[in-house]
This record gives C-alpha cells, sequence and structure tokens, in this order.
C-alpha cells in the first residue's frame, strides 16, 4: 500500500516539474465547470467529498466516494449563446477502485465567414469535444488518487486539432474532523495534430483546494487555489502602484465558496471568482464572478442547477441530474 502512494506522489511531483512553466494554450474549454455544484462554489471545487459523480470531473480522486452504477447529464448556457452538454457514468471496482468514463461538448453557434476583402463566405461553425475515462483508487483510509485519460478534439472553420492529455489528483479526507484537501495536476499533455503547423500546448492548471464543514452549524467552506504554475503579473499591483505581497497574490489566484446545508438532501451555495470578476468585469460592473445555485437528492436522483454573474451583460446557466441505476 505505501509502494503505491510514493509511486502516486513521484508520478504527481515529476509531471509538475515537467509542466509548471507552461504558459500560452489552447483548449481553453477545459477551465469550464462540469458540475453544477462546483460552478456554485466559484465556478470550480477540487475538495468537495460528496456521492456527486460530477465532482469527479474536476478531480479524478474524489470517483472514491460515488455510488455504483451513477449516470449523470448536464447543460450550460455560456458566453454569447454557446451550448455545453455532458454526461458520466462509473462504475465501482471492488472496496477499493472506481471507474469512469465521461464527455463534454461545446457549441459556439454558426458564423458569417469573410474574406480579406470583406467578401461573404458563407456560414460556418465551431466546436470542442472532450472524452474522458477516468480511473480512482483508495491508496489509504483517508487518501485517494485518481487519473484521467481524455481525447480532446476542435473544429473552427477549416481549422482543426487534436490532442491527449492526463489529470492527476489526490484527495485527503479527515471525516472525523469533517476536513478536505485535495491537489490536482491538469491538462497535461499536447496536440497530436495541430491547428496549423505551430504546435500549442493545453491550459496545465495546478490546483489546491480545502474544504471545512462546521461541526456545530450547518456550515461548510471551501478554497480553491488554480492556475499556481502562473504567477500572472498584471494582476500583483496596486492602484498606487505597488507589489502585492505574497498572501495578496495567492489571494488573487483563489476561489471562495461556502454551502449552507438544509438538511441531509439540500444544500445551498454561493462562491466568489476573483479571476473571473478582473478577466471580464467593465467599468460599473458590481457583481461579476459571483456564483450560486442549489443541490437537491431524492432517493436515486440528485439535482443541481448554478448561476453565475461573468459579465455586466453575460451569465452561464449550468444544470446537473444524476440517477443511481
Amino acid at each position: 500500500m505505501k509502494r503505491r502512494v510514493i509511486l502516486f506522489l513521484t508520478a504527481i511531483f515529476f509531471s509538475y516539474a515537467i509542466f509548471a512553466q507552461e504558459s500560452a494554450a489552447v483548449f481553453n474549454f477545459l477551465r469550464l465547470p462540469f458540475s453544477a455544484h462546483a460552478a456554485a462554489l466559484g465556478g470550480n471545487n477540487i475538495s468537495l467529498v460528496e456521492d456527486d459523480i460530477s465532482l469527479g470531473y474536476h478531480n479524478p480522486a474524489l470517483l472514491i466516494n460515488v455510488s455504483d452504477n451513477t449516470l449523470n447529464l448536464n447543460y450550460m448556457t455560456y458566453i454569447a449563446d454557446s451550448k455545453v452538454a455532458g454526461a458520466m457514468y462509473n462504475k465501482v471496482f471492488g472496496e477499493r477502485s472506481v471507474g469512469a468514463v465521461a464527455a463534454r461538448y461545446v457549441d459556439y453557434g454558426s458564423f458569417d465567414g469573410y474574406d480579406e476583402n470583406n467578401t461573404a463566405t458563407g456560414s460556418f461553425n465551431a466546436k470542442d469535444i472532450e472524452i474522458k475515462i477516468m480511473y480512482s483508487y483508495l491508496l489509504t483510509d483517508m487518501l485517494s488518487g485518481g487519473v484521467s485519460g481524455k481525447f480532446i478534439t476542435s473544429k473552427y472553420e477549416s481549422y482543426s486539432s487534436v490532442a491527449l492529455g492526463v489529470d492527476l489528483g489526490l484527495n485527503y479526507y479527515d471525516e472525523d474532523k469533517n476536513f478536505s484537501a485535495s491537489f490536482t495536476l491538469n491538462n497535461l499533455g499536447g496536440q497530436v495534430k495541430a491547428f496549423d503547423d505551430k504546435t500549442e500546448k493545453l491550459p496545465i492548471d495546478v490546483q489546491l483546494g480545502f474544504t471545512k464543514r462546521f461541526a456545530h452549524a450547518p456550515l461548510r467552506f471551501s478554497v480553491t487555489l488554480n492556475n499556481l504554475n502562473h504567477w500572472d503579473k498584471k494582476y500583483f499591483y496596486n492602484a498606487d502602484g505597488s507589489e502585492d505581497n505574497f498572501s495578496e497574490m495567492l489571494f488573487k489566484h483563489a476561489i471562495f465558496g461556502a454551502d449552507l446545508l438544509l438538511g441531509e438532501n439540500f444544500t445551498v451555495s454561493l462562491g466568489y471568482n476573483y479571476r473571473i470578476s478582473q478577466e471580464l468585469s467593465v467599468a460599473g460592473s458590481k457583481w461579476d464572478g459571483i456564483t450560486a445555485g442549489a443541490n437537491l437528492a431524492i432517493k436515486r436522483v440528485k439535482l443541481g442547477a448554478s448561476y453565475s454573474k461573468l459579465h455586466v451583460s453575460s451569465s452561464s446557466l449550468l444544470f446537473n441530474i444524476s440517477y443511481t441505476l
């Protein structure tokens, strides 16, 4: 058992050493949320331990907590009338391992094409597809690991690309203390077929996450630190020109979420994503980066919905439904 833990940790940190310095990337749709609960908690969560298969999409190590034979379907509206649809299914193998498959399709709609002389060339479509095979293993009583292999393809007008990627995840969960901590390395890999002659990188993302529930209150708080391999300096200066200290820099990589647990089967969530609030905000906009949602469990059925304020003129809705067969 200890050997499995050491091998898994070695794989994660060796991958981090190779990929942590990468920056420019394609396939940024991979950053979109899959889980309505994660979306409601700021757009991402890698440490929430629940019987929710969609959370395993964000961290494959969390699949170990999901009931056998669970099917999930989801649908999301996004910026500029884009639509996202996905599906996921898992299977338990023995007492310590779980496998799953998932797929996601992003449709950006139809566009009018023009050449360099502003002559119409007809309409065209743009789309992204991701297919995942996931596996999670209970390394110890409190530590689980997970890995996802994925096939990615995009087609924009006459340009297309294909890539292969890997996600790695760890989760530590102390049930007695209601505390969970996770670490993930997402989107390791590269293009098999480039859009043109230049090969580009996947949006590699190093993340840390923590979730804590209060012992005597129906509240649970989460913090997810994302994009830790990219310290973008433009966010680390104040209005007076002074540079942020380390704690201020870390805050700007943080996603904050809170759950209000109204009984065993109903949860209301609220979140805030600093990076979205900065990248998409405009003058006069007050609510960019704010997210909210709710989850309801009725026997074998679990329902989730979230709302994300992305921009003064745009928002996103994400709906999940899961059924344990």
